[in-house]
């Protein structure tokens, strides 16, 4: 059953449907699927820490990039 067309629904959809492809150009998304035991125990140690997926992403990143970077730097060496 669909909810009652409030004046703020309407305003909220309008809104949404003006800026979708902006959103869409601005953000990207990982679909990506974890073993379900993975992933509890990563969401428990981020809880437990405080700390955003986000935040886990990005830390990542920074740092299989200082990994990639100073292997090939040895390679560069060999």
């Amino acid at each position: 059953m669909k909810k009652e067309d409030t004046r703020e629904r309407l305003v909220r959809r309008k809104y949404e449907a003006t800026h979708k492809e902006e959103r869409k150009r601005a953000t990207e998304q990982f679909n990506t699927r974890l073993p379900r035991k993975d992933y509890e125990e990563i969401c428990a140690f981020l809880e437990a820490n405080r700390i955003r997926k986000i935040d886990l992403i990005y830390k990542g990143y920074e740092a299989l990039r200082e990994e990639v970077r100073t292997r090939d730097e040895k390679e560069k060496t060999e």
